[in-house]
């Protein structure tokens, strides 16, 4: 009688074994096993982290295995069971590998196919066609789009993180628990004692050192004692946690108008200013998109302000991005100055100022939220409702989705929901927060999240005029990287549908469907750099660039001066956050810059979904080419006071997971 030897591996998450009765059917292209309970007697299987072995005997031949069926049912109370893979001797020697890495939960069942990636043309069988489509009918019935808000992009249908489906759940809900870690960061940065305090002000600069905590191998020191220098205003447009907004100005905009008498005692090269401009020495930041927000009215007793700057920043002989000028509203007039370094010292610092927070503004909601987060769950759900699980492009996808829809789900559930964290310390949390995200997606395109284009669009492409963008350098290699990876595994011509009808607005800019193997190739690549390390180069840094905090205000208590002449130590000092707020503000950084318990980086992927040899040895190289550019950056930041790393491959997750 002919026998198999099946092997089947239990996960090592908590909770991830089962005393459930565990039965296996082997289907073949000529007949079927019949169905097998899994048990060794006196012995307990499916334990957390076991790999077990079995006999599954038949009466004839099956053939060539094309589906192994593994059925869940109640011993005695619903004990949920995480299956990695199974594999199949079969009578003639040869093993076959079925990638599982899913939950089953209460009674039920999982059907698999091998490891191998296969396209829809692949399958020649009417049992394998129905399948594909099985899977992807049951899949999308569970993977629901919603809007969350008016004009959002589309996310999962869940309100809370448990009613997620348990295969993109966390593995513990309490580690991502935004409450009770900002919480904790609280405590752990030893700020709680001022949280009673909620409302007053602090005494002056220096004084925001009691909630400062130096950490070593940190720029945040730096930070602190540079940050009110120009040098270091204009340094983190390049390297900062929002380095997506300098462009190369090629006009000034009839809404600024900057003289050439107003900033020509910071020219160094004796040209005016339009020379300079045409020489490509100027840049320029515009946070129009700030404009007519709604600020934080949450809290009656303190009034909290924004402001939609204009920032005009000049590169110096020495190749410093410097500050020139400054506008604080979009409409030029008597009562919107344009602020400059020749003014008194408190006037240009507070302007400075104003231009950080919003800064901090945008970059939390636009930069971080929209951009990566909310993007990569588009392309999370698309790709679960459209890709089988043996399709090439799922098996690449599945890495880089990791989490994603279960942290988006619970920062609506507890961050930027109402009344929610963001609420409590940022001038755009009650309401303003979703305004921006909604007049940001009327601008989004799949473009300017495709790394080369964007850059190259700002018109900072060109290291030899911005020879330390190293956001730029890094993302450059990295992008590259990840680019020729797929190109090296799959060579065949390739179509996808998976877009799905990501966005409730039709005017998005977004390709519906991919026809041509380099489409893909260009999709598939800025779906993996957005979730890795895009993210991590605009998430990682929070700490180091915002734990100061008149570096990145949180909140304006007092409104945006309209006149020269007004400001001074006292009058900073009040509309700087509150010592509450500043705590909250503290805690929050902090705990977005942590990276989770067993991260996953660039190039990990214990989860065998690819089987074969040639991709393996693809990822052995695409790994080894990571290295190296990990290595080249090392060598870059050896020595500097201020190093770069936010994008350096041994810094970034595989997936947007916190």
């Amino acid at each position: 009688m002919p026998s198999y030897t099946v092997t089947i591996a239990t996960g090592n998450q908590w909770f991830a074994g089962t005393d459930d009765y565990i039965y296996i059917t082997l289907v073949g292209t000529e007949g079927c096993s019949e169905r097998t309970l899994l048990d060794k007697p006196l012995y307990n299987d499916f334990e957390r982290g076991a790999v077990d072995s079995y006999e599954v005997r038949v009466g004839e031949n099956l053939g060539d295995i094309v589906l192994v069926k593994i059925e869940k049912k109640k011993y005695w109370v619903q004990d949920d069971w995480y299956c990695r893979y199974i594999t199949v001797k079969t009578p003639s020697g040869d093993y076959l590998e079925f990638p599982c890495f899913c939950w089953l939960v209460n009674d039920k069942e999982v059907v698999l196919r091998d490891g191998r990636a296969h396209l829809p043309q692949d399958d020649k069988t009417s049992l394998v066609k129905q399948h594909r489509q099985k899977e992807l009918d049951g899949r999308r019935k569970t993977y629901r789009w919603r809007e969350w808000q008016p004009g959002f992009p589309m996310s999962i249908d869940a309100n809370r993180h448990k009613d997620l489906p348990r295969d993109i759940q966390f593995d513990s809900e309490k580690g991502v628990d935004f409450i009770l870690n900002y919480s904790k960061a609280i405590e752990n940065l030893f700020v709680n004692q001022f949280m009673h305090m909620f409302q007053s002000s602090w005494s002056d600069f220096s004084d925001f050192e009691k909630i400062f905590v130096r950490i070593k191998n940190t720029i945040s020191e730096y930070v602190m004692q540079h940050w009110k220098e120009d040098f270091m205003f204009g340094y983190q447009f390049l390297n900062g946690c929002n380095p997506v907004l300098i462009r190369k100005c090629k006009k000034l905009p009839d809404k600024f108008p900057v003289t050439h008498e107003m900033v020509a005692v910071s020219l160094e090269r004796e040209l005016t200013l339009e020379e300079e401009i045409e020489a490509g020495n100027i840049y320029i930041v515009d946070y129009e998109v700030l404009d007519g927000i709604t600020p934080n009215s949450t809290d009656p007793c303190t009034l909290q302000y924004l402001a939609a700057p204009i920032c005009l920043l000049y590169k110096n002989a020495q190749n410093k991005i410097m500050p020139i000028a400054i506008q604080l509203g979009q409409v030029p007039g008597e009562d919107n100055p344009i602020f400059l370094p020749t003014d008194g010292q408190y006037d240009w610092l507070l302007a400075k100022i104003w231009v950080r927070s919003s800064d901090f503004h945008h970059h939390q909601t636009i930069t971080h939220l929209l951009r990566t987060h909310l993007m990569t769950e588009v392309f999370g759900i698309a790709m679960f409702r459209q890709l089988p699980a043996v399709h090439p492009a799922f098996k690449l996808l599945i890495p880089h989705i990791r989490f994603t829809i279960a942290i988006n789900t619970k920062a609506r559930e507890q961050l930027i929901c109402e009344c929610g964290i963001f609420d409590k310390a940022n001038a755009t949390g009650g309401g303003g927060h979703v305004q921006m995200v909604q007049r940001a997606v009327k601008t989004l395109t799949f473009r300017s999240l495709c790394f080369p284009d964007l850059i190259k669009s700002r018109g900072v492409d060109s290291k030899e005029e911005l020879p330390t963008y190293f956001y730029r350098d890094d993302g450059y290699k990295v992008f590259s990287t990840e680019q020729k990876r797929w190109k090296k595994k799959e060579r065949k011509k390739l179509g996808a549908h998976f877009v799905d009808s990501m966005f409730p607005l039709s005017c998005i800019e977004f390709p519906k469907s991919v026809k041509t193997r380099e489409e893909l190739i260009e999709y598939l690549t800025v779906i993996i750099f957005t979730a890795s390390a895009q993210h991590a180069a605009v998430n990682f840094g929070q700490y180091d660039w915002c734990s100061w905090i008149p570096n990145a205000p949180s909140t304006m208590r007092k409104p945006p001066p309209n006149k020269k002449g007004l400001a001074n130590v006292n009058l900073i000092v009040e509309s700087l956050p509150d010592r509450g707020r500043s705590s909250w503000h503290l805690g929050a950084v902090w705990a977005l810059s942590q990276y989770q318990e067993n991260e996953l980086y660039l190039g990990m992927y214990p989860d065998e979904h690819f089987t074969e040899k040639p991709v393996k040895d693809a990822m052995a190289k695409f790994r080894k080419e990571l290295a190296e550019i990990t290595s080249s950056i090392k060598k870059r930041n050896e020595g500097k006071k201020l190093p770069y790393y936010n994008m350096s491959p041994d810094k970034i997750p595989n997936s947007v997971a916190v």
